[in-house]
């Protein structure tokens, strides 16, 4: 709870951008401060530190279910329940242009792949219109598998994307020259 302070700044800040932008997105009462509450309370939320050690983002971790998906217009890839959702992700303003975001991303996946091998799949969503997020999802090999209308707000839409997880094999064989 100590971090809740900078987090809903970092995602009001998000909010923000994404409204000089033109972004329909979280410009309601969504991200709230009870989703953030219930995240960390949950162990869901996350700050995200550069090498420097500043905090530069913030982002959610959570674990199927996500009923937010249950209407989804699409396929998945996997047919699952062992998988893991990012949402509420945000670099703050006085941190972007450095790919943080696509670190961030990078750094979610090599951490599910290499540490969770019972997750599956990792899945996101952003809205319609949010072009910046999009671009790191397709750039972090995400693949677009479906449409969500009315989750964040009642004419949202928003584009559903999903990751499968290749996961690192651990060998105890080793190889003596």
């Amino acid at each position: 709870m100590n971090d809740l302070e900078q987090i809903i700044e970092i995602l009001a800040d998000g909010r923000d951008q994404l409204a000089e932008k033109g972004v329909d997105q979280w410009q309601g009462e969504y991200p709230s401060r009870d989703h953030v509450k219930y995240d960390i309370e949950h162990g869901f939320a996350f700050l995200a530190k550069s090498d420097d050690h500043q905090t530069v983002g913030a982002l959610s971790l959570v674990p199927a279910p996500d009923h937010a998906y249950d209407d989804m217009h699409g396929n998945w890839l996997t047919n699952t329940d062992s998988y893991i959702v990012i949402h509420r992700v945000a670099i703050h303003s006085a941190h972007g242009g450095h790919g943080y975001a696509t670190q961030l991303f990078e750094k979610v996946i090599e951490e599910i792949s290499n540490n969770h091998p019972s997750i599956d799949s990792i899945r996101i969503d952003t809205h319609k219109n949010n072009q910046a997020m999009q671009h790191v999802i397709a750039k972090t090999g995400f693949n677009h598998v479906g449409e969500l209308v009315g989750v964040y707000g009642p004419t949202d839409e928003c584009f559903v994307y999903e990751k499968v997880i290749e996961h690192q094999v651990k060998s105890n064989i080793q190889i003596a020259g």
